[in-house]
């Protein structure tokens, strides 16, 4: 435990020393300027180091820079935000004594110094210290583990690809570290390829866990079942595993999923609940992928049909989570009539996919993570 002693008077310096000393208190650094408090705290905590200096006695008339002055400045930085500052003062101006614990101070004593009143002041400061240190440290620990998780769940993300007959290219932007949109895809044999983009519910933590969860289902489900009404209905039976009679609102997910078959040159899709995709077919048609069922964790049991669209020479499918409509435009229809005109028309996978649709300077710090991909089959 460190305490700084700060007076340009080197009596009163004496005294507060010898009544910490006294008190058991050992680790005291007289200075007697601000300039040398400054020089000292740059040398003591050249990085975040929270439990290196504790406490600042620090007198308010000091010549060229005053106390409160000083304070001010330690304040303006991070590293020392949660070192406690004590005035001393034997000035009996409550606006002077207001504008230093507006400066940032935690409390001031008045001199000449009660050894009584010093010591209990002292203990409430370093008692609040110890707190805000645990707080700091426990605070990095989550934040460590958030990373972490984080790193692990975009692990799980696919990678764009190209091949002979299909490209896949996908723009992510979580509005937190942890994100509820996921999205995954597999060649399942020679021709064909299984596709999927969801949205959990919800943000953050609960619904990353669910979303790496449903993930590591999905993998599994695709290998065993291809079909996109049987992947679906067996995501829906993984979800319904979540649920608990103490549940008042079900866990359920949003998405599409579909198989590419650029042999047979078909899109059989199944859409739960999810804002419609597009499909641009042989640079002349534009339908809609719409919904053809509920969205996933909603019921124990479901019913799921898929649809199927074919093309004969290209096919453009364009499919997105909400958060992309909702950073577009505030009206959801003004949204989606701007997305229908840029799904008709085909677009280079060269170019980052948010840049189609929200200026570059509007992608970061939005509400809702957003995710969108374009898959070009031929």
């Amino acid at each position: 435990m460190t305490i700084l002693l700060v007076d340009d008077n080197k009596v009163n310096l004496f005294v507060m020393e010898k009544i910490l000393k006294s008190a058991g208190y050992d680790d005291c650094v007289s200075l007697t300027s601000a300039q040398a408090l400054y020089d000292y705290l740059k040398v003591t905590i050249p990085t975040h180091k929270p439990d290196a200096v504790d406490l600042i006695l620090l007198d308010i008339m000091m010549p060229e820079i005053d106390g409160i002055e000083a304070c001010r400045t330690i304040r303006a930085d991070e590293r020392y935000k949660n070192i406690q500052i004590l005035f001393t003062t034997a000035l009996d101006d409550k606006k002077k004594l207001s504008e230093a614990l507006g400066a940032g101070g935690n409390d001031y004593i008045t001199k000449p110094i009660n050894k009584t009143e010093l010591l209990a002041r002292m203990d409430v400061a370093l008692r609040l210290k110890r707190e805000l240190d645990w707080h700091m440290t426990h605070d990095e620990k989550i934040e460590n583990e958030l990373n972490l998780a984080a790193h692990v769940q975009r692990s799980l993300l696919s990678e764009p690809f190209t091949h002979d007959h299909l490209a896949v290219q996908v723009a992510y932007k979580p509005s937190f570290n942890l994100a509820g949109d996921m999205y995954y895809w597999e060649q399942v044999d020679e021709d064909r390829y299984a596709i999927m983009l969801f949205d959990m519910m919800g943000h953050g933590i609960s619904a990353s866990l669910v979303c790496m969860f449903i993930s590591s289902a999905l993998r599994d489900s695709v290998k065993k079942r291809v079909s996109p009404a049987e992947v679906m209905v067996e995501l829906n039976r993984y979800m319904s595993l979540l649920h608990t009679d103490k549940e008042k609102i079900p866990y359920y997910f949003t998405g599409i999923y579909m198989l590419v078959d650029t042999k047979e040159k078909t899109i059989e899709y199944v859409n739960a609940g999810h804002p419609h995709g597009y499909a641009w077919l042989n640079e002349n048609e534009l339908l809609h992928l719409d919904n053809n069922a509920c969205a996933i964790g909603f019921f124990d049991d479901i019913q799921v049909k898929s649809k199927t669209v074919s093309y004969d020479t290209s096919a453009q499918i364009v499919i997105f989570t909400d958060g992309v409509l909702e950073a577009m435009h505030p009206d959801e229809f003004e949204a989606e009539k701007r997305m229908d005109k840029l799904s008709a028309q085909t677009l280079s996978l060269d170019k980052p996919l948010l840049d189609y649709v929200i200026p570059r300077e509007q992608q970061e710090n939005q509400p809702d993570d957003m995710c969108m991909m374009i898959i070009q089959a031929t």
